[in-house]
C-alpha cells in the first residue's frame, strides 16, 4: 500500500510541475483544460499521499487547489457552449 501511495504523490507532483513548468514556458495557457486538469488530478493525487501521511497542512493546500482547479474547467466548459 505504501508503494501504491508514493507512487501517487510522485505523479501528482509531477502533474503540477509540469503545469507550472509548461506554463512558465508559454507551452500551455493558464487558462487552457490541459493545464487545469493537470492541476486538478494533480492536486488529487496529492491529497492522497499527504492525507495518507497525516501532512494535514500539505493536504489542506491541495484541497484549495483542487478546488480552484475545479472552478476554473466548470467556467471552461460553460465558455464553449
Amino acid at each position: 500500500m505504501k508503494l501504491l501511495i508514493d507512487t501517487i504523490g510522485w505523479i501528482g507532483s509531477l502533474e503540477v510541475i509540469a503545469a507550472y513548468g509548461l506554463n512558465s514556458y508559454q507551452k500551455i495557457k493558464s487558462d487552457s483544460l490541459l493545464f487545469q486538469l493537470l492541476n486538478l488530478t494533480g492536486g488529487i493525487f496529492l491529497i492522497i499521499n499527504t492525507v495518507y501521511y497525516c501532512a494535514y497542512p500539505s493536504a489542506f493546500i491541495n484541497v484549495v487547489w483542487v478546488i480552484i482547479a475545479s472552478v476554473a474547467i466548470v467556467q471552461f466548459i460553460q465558455k464553449k457552449k
